[in-house]
């Protein structure tokens, strides 16, 4: 009877260690599953980020941000949100021409910009009047019109987009960098760049070195510019560093003091971003910002070199809807035709 008991305790332990066993299996398979599970529905979370894009659509080269948007959302699979800032007369407009034409599937906001925030920031003086604008200084004030977004894309008008936007978007900034620019040092095709006549690469042809304010800062003339119609910005380092405030202050000064050159083509927005983003930017790759198309309509790229460029940007005075350009076909492919028929192309060979 004894022996009994004891082989019926055996087997009862037996059957506990068995039962165990089997428990932690299926607790230990589960929890794999769950964690499998939680894996695979991560990638899709991070492929529904959205990138915020900010353009700016003035009222008379509005086809100029339509062609860009096209551009942008065309060669993507990115999940975009654009936001196209623009003056209050021209705000229903612009969702007018997104609304009634092939670009009334993107996903996009119209904000105002009030330039208000620009009174007595800005000298009345400038050998290119039409960079007063003020949405040319759009970028200056980006905290305030975004508001959710970590990392924002800011680009000109005058850009057509070849690439994956999302490539652009995922510039790596370095930490304590507010903001990624493409320096006019590092353009890619250096032997194509040493034929535009004039073209201003460093700071002398930006800042005004007669100026003590100026020499001052203790900036080297020689220094390498950069181009602020391409930003990847980081919005917590701008307004932890009060970026806005420190622009806004080199404006002012320049109202007093008169110190940016007057003699380059363009550098109204230009100088005081250079002044506070001295020394403390990242970069971006040079073929997301190749630019200078407008600069002059005699001066071409090779054809080859612009079939790798990420980014085209017509800066300068010869822009591709409105002036003698060069390669015009290659803006005019992704032209959205108004639909209220204001805007025309000015046809040009290119």
């Amino acid at each position: 009877m004894a022996l009994l008991r004891k082989i019926n305790q055996v087997l009862l332990f037996l059957l506990i260690v068995t039962l165990c066993g089997i428990l932690y299996k299926k607790v230990h398979k589960g929890t794999v599953l769950r964690n499998e599970t939680d894996e695979d529905s991560e990638p899709p979370e991070e492929m529904e980020e959205e990138i915020p894009v900010v353009i700016c659509a003035a009222a008379g080269r509005m086809g100029a941000t339509m062609a860009a948007i096209n551009s942008i959302y065309s060669n993507t699979d990115a999940n975009i949100l654009f936001y196209v800032v623009g003056l209050r007369n021209t705000l229903s407009r612009i969702r007018k021409w997104i609304e009634h034409s092939k670009l009334r599937e993107i996903n996009f906001k119209v904000v105002e910009f009030n330039p208000i925030v620009l009174k007595g920031k800005i000298r009345p003086d400038s050998s290119r009047p039409e960079l007063l604008q003020p949405l040319n200084f759009v970028r200056f004030y980006l905290p305030l019109l975004i508001h959710r977004h970590e990392k924002v894309i800011y680009l000109d008008d005058d850009v057509i987009v070849q690439g994956d936007i999302q490539e652009l978007y995922d510039t790596t900034l370095a930490l304590g960098h507010a903001a990624a620019f493409s320096g006019d040092c590092d353009l890619p095709s250096a032997q194509d760049m040493n034929r535009f006549v004039g073209l201003q690469n460093t700071y002398m042809g930006y800042l005004d070195y007669r100026k003590k304010t100026i020499k001052d800062l203790g900036i080297s003339p020689s220094t390498c510019s950069f181009n602020p119609g391409v930003i990847v910005a980081n919005m917590t380092e701008w307004k932890h560093q009060r970026i806005t405030k420190q622009l806004e202050k080199w404006m002012q000064k320049n109202v007093e003091e008169n110190l940016y050159s007057s003699s380059l083509g363009g550098g109204v927005a230009t100088s005081p971003m250079l002044i506070v983003f001295h020394g403390k930017y990242s970069a971006i790759n040079p073929l997301w910002h190749i630019r200078h198309l407008g600069w002059n309509p005699d001066t071409r790229y090779s054809e080859h070199f612009l079939q790798e460029a990420k980014l085209l940007h017509w800066n300068g005075r010869h822009k591709p809807w409105d002036f003698a350009s060069v390669h015009n076909d290659l803006w005019e492919s992704w032209f959205v035709p108004d639909p209220a028929g204001i805007f025309k192309l000015n046809h040009h060979s290119s």
